[in-house]
């Protein structure tokens, strides 16, 4: 493979990867739309690309005849392309349905008919198709995994935040495997899953070469701090800088798996320079549960300030509890093990924020749009 086509390759992701890929012997074209609700209002092409040598085409994965083009040059893909906030899919359903399931239809529709030479294509998925993930109840084995179904809105508006056996225990949350059931809590999250069965089941019919890497809570520099629905420490790092507290939905005991997005990167590229295709799904991750708050308090001291923080007791219709990978696929099958820890990606992520213009305060326009729609309480 010498050609990789890098859908939404303009974006917080792609600008780690692709640069990656350049340095790594690849002749990289990007199919982006510049999206004003990630890239602002201006629509110029990010400098790190017009800098570069890299083959930029603005369009949509939704657009046949501008994917027939951009696939018709490439023998690998990785395809990041996608919409993202939990939140807002769930108003927003057509548009997350059109732009993630029915875009990567239309991307293999195009690959089957037209008969492309494609050797791999990369998935970039979602920790979020686990729903709730793994549990266990105390006093049991590993064993014994248990899968909490989605929080209804009803157990969110009594605050029963945590899920409990059926002694009424709280449930003891676990790093969640690959072979983990699976149980979308989320329109995002049933789409990225679609995703996956798209890609898996066209690409072993036609012989292609596959990974699909469900990402973590991705962080770092270079990205979008203009999003209000996704990207907590893009979110808070705004507050902090405006000297605003930190609203924390829940209890702040909720936890997630922070990732840096270089490892994220370095991921990608070993999926798509090992030998042989992984042919499986991959977490990526840390391995590690942080919770709201103890980020939302390292944020703010990694700024040289004290934290402000609200626990709110506010929450969203669709979130789920606590996020963690099992990694150990990550480690044996692509050889890969993250290198940035929570610290160091912090300050890299702080020392980048202080450079950037100081954006709009966008959380509490989009928190008013969850509510109107009852998303929210």
């Amino acid at each position: 493979m010498k050609n990789i086509l890098v859908t939404g390759g303009a974006g917080f992701i792609g600008s780690h990867l692709c640069p990656l890929l350049q340095q790594n012997g690849f002749n990289v074209t990007i199919l982006d739309t510049l999206s004003p609700q990630i890239h602002g209002e201006s629509q110029e092409t990010p400098l790190w690309i017009s800098d570069s040598n890299i083959n930029f085409v603005k369009g949509s994965v939704t657009d046949r005849d501008v994917m027939k083009s951009v696939l018709s040059n490439a023998d690998g893909i990785v395809h990041l392309a996608a919409e993202t906030g939990t939140g807002q899919s769930m108003y927003e359903i057509e548009k997350y349905n059109q732009v993630n399931s029915q875009a990567t239809a239309l991307m293999l529709d195009i690959i089957t008919n037209e008969q492309l030479p494609i050797k791999r294509v990369l998935l970039a998925s979602s920790r979020s198709v686990y729903g709730e993930g793994a549990y266990l109840a105390d006093g049991q084995g590993a064993t014994n995994r248990i899968y909490p179904r989605p929080r209804t809105p009803e157990e969110l508006a009594n605050h029963q935040w945590t899920a409990k056996d059926e002694n009424g225990n709280d449930l003891v949350p676990v790093p969640t495997r690959e072979d983990d059931k699976v149980q979308p809590a989320s329109i995002y999250a049933s789409t990225k899953y679609a995703q996956e069965d798209l890609i898996a089941i066209c690409c072993e019919s036609l012989g292609i070469g596959y990974g699909i890497l469900r990402l973590q809570n991705v962080y770092g520099e270079g990205q979008s701090l203009n999003n209000p629905y996704t990207g907590i420490l893009s979110i808070f790092s705004t507050r902090v800088r405006m000297n605003k507290h930190l609203p924390i939905f829940e209890d702040g005991l909720e936890t997630r798996d922070f990732v840096h997005v270089s490892d994220v990167a370095g991921a990608f590229l070993a999926a798509l320079t090992k030998e042989e295709a992984p042919n499986t799904i991959i977490n990526v991750g840390t391995g590690e549960f942080t919770t709201v708050i103890d980020i939302a308090s390292q944020l703010t001291r990694a700024f040289g300030k004290e934290p402000d923080i609200q626990v709110t007791a506010q929450y969203r219709v669709g979130d789920i509890r606590h996020n963690c990978a099992d990694i150990t696929r990550l480690k044996d099958v692509l050889n890969y093990i993250p290198k940035v820890s929570l610290e160091e990606g912090m300050k890299r992520f702080v020392d980048w924020v202080n450079t950037q213009p100081l954006p709009e305060d966008k959380l509490d326009k989009a928190n008013q749009e969850l509510k109107e729609k009852n998303l929210m309480g």
